[in-house]
């Protein structure tokens, strides 16, 4: 694309800078009343690291050149290296397959890497003024034209991205939120295949090299589920999740319920006893606002039902 067809994009940034260690240890030690004792400062250190930190916030704008089919990290690569060394944001592989760039994009939970600029720049807001005096917030006109790629053709804004960190967490720093009250609550499910630890021989007394050999249909049964990369889309999507106590969240029981229906897993009851209590899946209320913008495709709010089904049925 040359220099007259390209395009522009405007990503507003919600930005948090946390306060010093130094400074919050000493104004809660001049104070009797914020030690740990108190019913307001938490009592555990699970509840203290899911408290809210506290800092500077605000919302940040970058304008940069862009085209429509770059990724949202693109554009914010490209600003870390040109523009603002000092914006933070997570990520790794960029394609997809790690989970660990997701933030909230237009307060719709995604990963950075899969989000394209013509999929989510949204037309900026304008304000104008009435005859009364009164201002009313309308888009900007497109002159007709619909597609990110249309307005490529004249050097055209592709429009405005808000951004902010993973709704349901903890933020650590700008875009990126702390995801191990998340992964914590999968540790607790033990995600790792438990067998009988019996080793299985044939008639000869040798070794069976088919022990845990399986059916179509008995792969069928997890293998979208194990495609699960613990992003953590789905817990920010979900209503009642809110990085606590209070639910699991459908990550954890995603993960369970792959183990779950693994005929080569001698710990299914266990696993099922383990997600039965008010936390699990007595917790989920079935919004299925989970299931939105998988990116591995897993039907969560489906999985979510069956492995409550199962659950209360067994």
């Amino acid at each position: 694309m040359t220099d007259s067809t390209m395009t522009t994009v405007t990503l507003k940034v919600n930005r948090f800078t946390p306060r010093p260690e130094r400074e919050r240890e000493r104004a809660r030690g001049g104070s009797p009343f914020a030690r740990r004792s108190s019913p307001f400062g938490g009592g555990s250190a699970g509840a203290a690291a899911r408290r809210r930190p506290r800092g500077r916030q605000w919302v940040q704008e970058y304008t940069i050149p862009a085209r429509p089919e770059d990724t949202v990290l693109d554009c914010l690569l490209a600003i870390k290296r040109t523009v603002d060394p000092t914006l933070a944001f997570r990520y790794s592989c960029g394609h997809g397959m790690c989970g660990s760039d997701a933030v909230a994009i237009n307060g719709t939970p995604n990963l950075l890497c899969t989000a394209t600029l013509k999929d989510w720049a949204k037309p900026a807001a304008v304000h104008q003024v009435d005859d009364e005096g009164f201002r009313h917030t309308v888009n900007e006109p497109d002159n007709g034209r619909t597609d990110a790629d249309a307005k490529a053709a004249d050097g055209a804004s592709l429009g405005v991205i808000e951004l902010g960190p993973l709704p349901g967490f903890p933020v650590q720093r700008d875009l990126i939120a702390d995801i191990d009250p998340m992964l914590d609550q999968i540790r607790k499910l033990k995600p790792y295949l438990q067998a009988d630890g019996i080793l299985a021989t044939t008639k000869e007394g040798k070794v069976d090299v088919f022990e845990y050999l399986q059916h179509p249909d008995e792969l069928a049964k997890y293998e979208q589920l194990s495609n699960c990369i613990a992003c953590g889309v789905c817990e920010g999507s979900c209503p009642v999740f809110a990085g606590g106590d209070a639910f699991i969240g459908p990550a954890a029981l995603i993960w369970a319920s792959r183990f779950v229906n693994d005929s080569r897993d001698s710990q299914a009851m266990a696993r099922m006893d383990a997600i039965d209590t008010a936390d699990g899946v007595a917790a989920c209320q079935s919004v299925r606002a989970c299931t939105r913008q998988c990116p591995r495709g897993i039907d969560v709010g489906e999985e979510m039902w069956q492995i409550v089904a199962k659950v209360r049925e067994r």
